[in-house]
């Protein structure tokens, strides 16, 4: 069935029907969203894709801390109404990141840099109020899987998901200023300032060079689909 594309002309699909909203709404008031409910802070910032870090997007994390150690992130591609979720991270203190495989420890990437520099921002929040948990996010590492690439024009979320890396300060992984001066006249900031106000923030006693992989070895990760024998199961009893 054809279509047309959706809010803003940013999604495919028909806009929703009066008797769509209507029945969302009697869902909302009945049930209890919990989990969602649990998202306490918005950050923004900027990723890179793994396979190709000239590809960059904007990007909206709403936190979800399930403990001292661990914090989930919704991430989407824009803080208003008709944001789009582009994927999930998962955000883990360095004392986890320490404990991983050595194998596992190449999928994540470091937050010191982008948070010391003032990329990672809490929008509309003030600094001297979002600087202790910037302090404690310094000291994390991040697992960021993109499910939607929207940055390429896909209306609908097709593909393969893509392994997303951290801004650093050295190429291919400095963000362009382009993208930077734009979130700062959107949000009336200047990551530059910001870095300045983050002098004392400090970051793991080290930054594990298993991370951020790409800095060392100059390679990134892509997934690539496969066919797989379907795993045979026993008849019920």
């Amino acid at each position: 069935m054809a279509s047309t594309e959706g809010r803003e002309g940013k999604t495919a699909g028909e806009p929703m029907s009066m008797k769509q909203h209507v029945i969302e709404k009697g869902a909302e008031m009945m049930q209890s969203f919990k989990p969602i409910k649990q998202f306490h802070k918005h950050m923004c910032t900027f990723a890179l894709y793994s396979h190709d870090m000239d590809r960059q997007i904007e990007t909206h994390h709403f936190v979800h801390r399930l403990n001292q150690d661990f914090c989930q992130c919704a991430v989407y591609d824009t803080d208003n109404r008709s944001g789009r979720l582009i994927g999930v991270e998962y955000i883990i203190s360095d004392r986890l990141f320490e404990a991983l495989p050595l194998e596992e420890q190449k999928l994540w990437h470091s937050h010191y840099f982008e948070i010391k520099s003032g990329l990672m921002m809490t929008p509309r929040v003030p600094e001297a109020m979002a600087k202790p948990d910037l302090d404690r996010l310094a000291k994390t590492y991040g697992k960021f899987w993109c499910t939607w690439q929207t940055d390429r024009g896909d209306l609908l979320p097709v593909g393969e998901p893509a392994l997303m890396m951290s801004p650093q300060g050295e190429l291919p992984g400095m963000v362009k200023p382009s993208l930077v001066q734009q979130r700062d006249e959107k949000y009336g900031v200047s990551t530059a300032k910001l870095g300045d106000l983050r002098v004392d923030i400090t970051g793991p006693t080290f930054v594990n060079p298993n991370a951020d992989y790409w800095i060392k070895h100059k390679k990134g990760f892509a997934i690539d689909v496969v066919t797989a024998e379907m795993k045979k199961l026993a008849p019920f009893p």
